[in-house]
């Protein structure tokens, strides 16, 4: 696809270079009060509306991923703990092991 921008990432944030995807909310459908801001868009707005439908799997697509990452991330993070656990109880009886080699070698 050759499209210039996609939705997480238009081509350009300026909203006067856009054409508008919608009409306010707080107008009603088909209301008698002409929309000055789509004038002479119609044809944009609805390129972009197929735009836009072509790049929901995109979107989804990248959300997923993002939430994938963010899932092995706090697994890495469960697993370096888990080791650090072990490490540190290792140490405790190494630890407990000299003492008590010490111990007997003070008391012979």
């Amino acid at each position: 696809m050759n499209t210039p921008g996609t939705i997480d990432r238009p081509l350009t944030h300026d909203p006067m270079k856009q054409a508008p995807m919608k009409t306010s909310a707080d107008e009603p459908m088909r209301s008698a009060t002409p929309d000055l801001s789509t004038h002479g868009v119609t044809g944009s707005r609805q390129k972009n509306r197929t735009r836009e439908m072509q790049l929901i799997p995109e979107a989804l697509a990248r959300a997923h991923m993002h939430e994938r990452l963010q899932e092995a991330e706090r697994q890495r993070q469960a697993a370096r703990l888990a080791t650090a656990r072990r490490m540190q109880r290792r140490a405790e009886r190494a630890s407990l092991r000299a003492r008590r080699a010490l111990a007997m070698a003070v008391m012979q």
